[in-house]
């Protein structure tokens, strides 16, 4: 008996979700569960079959799907990231995008004899990776913070630039084949471009105006901006056929480079909609591969794939090197690094459609060459990394720095006193007053909400395995805990105590969070900020026979808050209750220590302001 229509639709938001999971759990991208799952239940289980399901509504979801995907993208392309990265990542896009849309171009041209449209727009897309298959993976891995750099900002940028490029390769293919002269076929390349670019130009700076002037409430900043692209990328396409793609590109590229323009919200809400939506159009899309199109590709779709890894990446990475500090086995790494992503799952299906529609035969190969391709480098690559990383020695030490959620006057300092210590550091805020002052303060810092798909993609935590709370916002700080314990694990998320411990049990928090409670001593913010504004320091206390942690709490009165301490093999650790605190004569302590010490005579002090050496090879405790 064959499945309704309604329990198929329904099946494909419960296995969207169960693939996101899954990809969740193994650090993998999510990408290659949704399109190993879409085949599955497609052409092996039989159980979908996107044409039949949908009929003629599949194109129409699709191609709206592709723009959102588009837009979302290009709302992430910001001019000053470009400019102010390393040489190498700045190389990495014009260089790298040339050298791969050649060589990928002619591979399959001449090795599998598809038509040369065809293969001008595998070329095209072939070059885009993604920061959601680039994030996952260095995760992972962890390779050096100059090669973690490298591999996002590439990511985040080759995203919406790969989609342009083959967004221009599609509309030339498309405008050649409605004209029967050269003039024509030009007279139409030219039309769609300018209203592509006009269209889309002004359809951001009006809705970045509104945003900026806040002529619309802010709860419907999302779905208004939303509903405005999909409007504007429908009303282009009437205007000049098959010209929305460009539209909603170059409007999210002017938002993202307008000024006081919040667009951040707007990626965040790609989060739901990813697992809604985009998730569900890569089951669709991989349930309508077919193996006989795979097949008829033959052996020819392996030596296309080995050569776009083997010989494009490689040669893409070595000429962008040139001119820069990199050694041989940084750029073998970043040669072997490049797994394809949704934008090239998303953009592909699409054209092929398209491409279909005009008479182009070799069309029916675009979607299993570029599903392939995303499969092939996101496995091998994902299984691989780690072990290519150790084995060429690019990896970073153990993580044992600290992720600051907070950018007060309280977290600062114990940034500071920490990165004094070369312990790796970094602060996170919604404030914009205090991420500026940390900025001054010479602090790593990120502005916005750390536990968003933004941070997962521009905040840095190379060598940073801990999470340390030192907030007052406690719905925030509740969900930082949940969403860390599963990144850092159980015993590497610190929070103070919020007061809640004795309250009955429907007002106390869960107890997954109280677990992470009680650091320094169960003191909670408000006594750290008390306590800072009294004028206490922090203060290194080197221990010794001759200054043990007795005469240390003598000297103190009992007054002293130890924040952390380096046991004698060198590795930190937060100190949580000081009753239960034993360290050796050859511990160092950090503490909060009260103003009057700051009155004696350095002279005769007799721990002095000793430092632990730079632990640059520090195991996470």
């Amino acid at each position: 008996m064959p499945a309704s229509t309604v329990l198929i639709l329904a099946s494909i938001g419960v296995l969207s979700l169960s693939f996101q999971w899954l990809a969740w759990r193994l650090r993998v991208p999510a990408i290659l569960f949704l399109l190993a799952g879409g085949i599955l239940v497609g052409p092996v289980l039989g159980f979908l079959n996107p044409d039949d399901v949908f009929d003629d509504l599949l194109f129409p979801l699709v191609s709206l799907a592709v723009a959102i995907i588009l837009f979302e993208g290009s709302l992430t392309l910001r001019f000053d990231d470009i400019r102010g990265h390393s040489k190498m990542a700045r190389n990495l896009i014009p260089v790298g995008s040339i050298v791969t849309g050649i060589i990928g171009t002619l591979a399959a041209r001449w090795v599998l004899d598809i038509s040369w449209a065809v293969a001008l727009l595998f070329g095209a897309i072939s070059i885009v990776t993604g920061p959601t298959v680039i994030a996952p993976l260095l995760r992972s891995v962890r390779p050096s913070a100059k090669l973690a750099n490298i591999l996002r900002w590439e990511g985040i940028i080759i995203d919406p630039v790969g989609a342009l490029l083959a967004v221009l390769v599609f509309e030339g293919i498309i405008s050649w084949g409605q004209g029967n002269v050269f003039g024509h076929a030009l007279y139409i390349f030219g039309k769609t471009l300018v209203i592509g670019c006009v269209v889309g130009a002004l359809a951001g700076y009006l809705n970045g105006l509104v945003l900026r002037k806040h002529l619309m409430p802010q709860y419907l900043h999302n779905a208004a901006t939303l509903t405005f692209m999909l409007g504007v990328y429908a009303l282009s396409n009437e205007l000049a056929h098959e010209s929305g793609l460009l539209t909603v590109t170059v409007m999210g590229i002017w938002m993202a480079n307008m000024k006081q323009v919040p667009v951040d919200s707007i990626i965040e809400f790609k989060e739901s909609l990813s697992v809604l939506l985009i998730s569900a159009l890569f089951i669709i899309l991989a349930a309508r591969v077919e193996f006989a199109a795979i097949a008829d590709l033959g052996w020819g779709l392996a030596v296309v794939l080995a050569v776009l890894m083997l010989v494009a990446r490689p040669l893409s990475v070595f000429l962008s090197a040139i001119g820069t500090d990199l050694n041989l086995r940084e750029k073998l790494f970043l040669s072997w690094i490049a797994p394809r992503g949704i934008v090239a799952a998303a953009v592909s299906a699409l054209f092929a459609f398209q491409l279909q529609a005009l008479g182009y035969d070799s069309a029916t190969a675009l979607v299993p060459m570029v599903f392939v391709l995303i499969i092939a480098t996101v496995t091998l690559q994902s299984l691989t990394a780690r072990p290519v990383a150790r084995l060429l020695n690019v990896t970073e030490p153990a993580e044992y720095g600290f992720l600051i959620l907070g950018a007060n006057p309280v977290a600062r300092m114990i940034g500071q006193a920490l990165k004094k210590h070369d312990v790796p550091v970094a602060l996170a805020d919604t404030n914009w007053e205090n991420v500026r002052q940390t900025r001054m303060d010479n602090l790593k810092v990120y502005f916005g909400n750390p536990i968003s798909e933004h941070a997962s993609n521009h905040l840095d935590l190379t060598g940073i395995g801990n999470l340390l709370i030192i907030s007052p916002y406690k719905h925030m700080n509740s969900l930082a805990t949940y969403h860390f314990l599963d990144w850092f694990g159980d015993t590497s998320v610190y929070s103070l105590s919020e007061g809640d411990e004795d309250q009955k049990a429907r007002h106390q928090t869960a107890e997954k969070i109280q677990m992470t409670r009680g650091l320094f001593n169960g003191v909670s913010y408000a006594k750290l900020a008390s306590l800072a504004s009294q004028g206490y320091a922090i203060k290194t206390t080197q221990l010794s026979e001759e200054f043990s942690y007795s005469n240390f709490l003598a000297k103190y009165q009992g007054q002293a808050l130890v924040l952390f301490v380096f046991d004698s093999k060198g590795r930190i650790k937060p100190v949580r209750s000081m009753e239960n605190l034993k360290p050796e004569n050859d511990w160092i302590l950090i503490s909060l220590v009260p103003p009057q010490d700051r009155k004696e005579r350095k002279n005769k002090d007799s721990n002095g302001a000793a430092r632990p050496s730079a632990q640059s090879q520090m195991p996470k405790n």
